[in-house]
């Protein structure tokens, strides 16, 4: 655990009952979702997962997310959505895809992940090809980090700039060839993404293609995560072209699923050790009922959106437009140490953020109310010196995280902190992120 459950007395974990409160819900997603802060891997790679949060938005059942689809021509629907209604998922419109937030009970999904793993289906992602002679070339010029000296096999957490500074997403870069690359970004951003980086391929000998369409993405997270792929294998139906055990994180791997070409990456964004799989639609359903029979017996379920929000922002992984935007600079976040100023790159004129800019910390809270975002922080005679982007009540730490931008002189500040929780202020604490590290 991380040491933020130091900093209040213990408590126990919430209940249900906590969780159906609108105080205690997580988060709605204001962009797509998002990737995780820098983290450093067991062989010291560097890298930053990436997944989707959450939505406190309308939340519909399954029969009735059949018919507004049908209803909504432009509804988005997972290559696994029927394999979600089986199961008895609500769904939530997110970036236009009819998503699962929850299969049961979102404490039960979380708890999952942190003690066997969940299933998550990632499907609505964007993937992008680049390729060429002159990928990683241009990849350097487009994106904030340095892409062309990473090893095939490897990935590296990047952020696509405006050419003011701002983050127009985030983005995780795998180099699978000399001259192959495939870029994820976030759903909500996926034209976004796609147009910038087709507009800064003028110039260079390279081909940007959206593969969104033909590609699903699976995730596997949890610590039984690897047990579970390790069964698929012994069976002959997952074939990687290594051995799993050489999978370190921020690593990727090909490979097939029942002859059918699979990307097996071993990233993540809840905290806990995983593997993400992309591959064909039509190839999806099997491999989740698949990945579902093999690790029932070790406890995995299938776990939506919902939970995922909780699990990230414990684990201290900021959510594009709440952490993240055109209107936030990296070094405000804590990614500073993405940003190559050494190169030229599209967006590095202003990546400099003003001096007295906010900055991103955790808040550890006492009580049970968790913070909002929006909610103000504030100090002990009542002068505003930030806004929470993201807060819950946390299922493992059992008391209120939250991330918040804030006054540069408050990162440093001992006790007088407090978040205005719709008028009643709320004593915080400013603790190292992430608020939770699994053992």
């Amino acid at each position: 655990m991380s040491d933020a459950s130091s900093n209040l007395p213990a408590a126990p974990g919430p209940t249900d009952a906590d969780l159906v409160d609108d105080e205690l819900e997580p988060e709605a997603p204001v962009g797509a979702e998002a990737v995780g802060d820098v983290v450093t891997g067991d062989d010291g790679t560097e890298g930053v997962a990436t997944g989707p949060g959450a939505g406190d938005l309308e939340v519909v059942d399954g029969a009735e997310a059949e018919a507004l689809a049908a209803d909504e021509p432009d509804e988005r629907l997972s290559p696994l959505h029927d394999v979600h209604v089986a199961a008895g998922a609500s769904f939530t419109d997110f970036a236009g895809w009819q998503m699962p937030v929850r299969y049961s009970s979102d404490l039960a999904e979380h708890h999952a992940v942190r003690t066997a793993a969940g299933l998550f289906d990632l499907s609505h992602m964007a993937e992008i090809a680049v390729s060429g002679p002159e990928a990683g070339a241009f990849l350097d010029r487009a994106l904030a980090g340095t892409l062309s000296t990473i090893a095939v096999g490897r990935a590296k957490y990047s952020l696509l700039l405006s050419a003011e500074g701002g983050i127009v997403d985030d983005l995780v870069v795998y180099r699978l060839d000399d001259d192959d690359f495939l870029v994820v970004a976030n759903a909500s951003n996926r034209d976004a993404a796609f147009s910038a980086l087709a507009t800064r391929a003028s110039g260079f000998d390279v081909t940007v293609d959206d593969e969104s369409d033909d590609t699903a993405l699976i995730a596997i997270q949890g610590p039984e995560a690897e047990g579970v792929l390790d069964e698929l294998v012994t069976s002959d139906r997952l074939q990687p072209d290594a051995p799993l055990s050489t999978l370190r994180y921020y690593r990727v791997l090909q490979g097939t699923f029942d002859d059918a070409p699979v990307l097996i990456a071993r990233t993540g964004y809840t905290g806990e050790d995983g593997f993400e799989l992309y591959l064909d639609p039509e190839t999806a359903p099997e491999l989740w009922a698949a990945l579902a029979e093999a690790g029932a017996p070790r406890g995995v379920v299938p776990a939506g959106l919902a939970s995922r929000d909780t699990l990230r922002l414990e684990a201290g992984m900021p959510l594009y437009g709440h952490e993240l935007g055109l209107d936030v600079r990296p070094a405000q976040a804590g990614l500073g140490r993405v940003v190559d100023t050494s190169k030229e790159f599209v967006g590095k004129a202003g990546v400099e953020p003003a001096p007295d800019s906010r900055v991103l910390v955790g808040l550890a809270l006492e009580g049970r109310r968790a913070a909002r975002a929006g909610y103000p922080v504030v100090t002990d005679d009542g002068t505003v010196v930030g806004e929470v982007t993201s807060g819950a009540l946390s299922p493992t730490l059992g008391h209120p995280v939250a991330m918040a931008f804030v006054d540069p002189e408050v990162v440093e500040r001992g006790p007088g902190l407090a978040v205005d929780v719709r008028g009643t202020a709320i004593p915080a604490a400013v603790v190292p992120l992430p608020f939770y590290k699994r053992s």
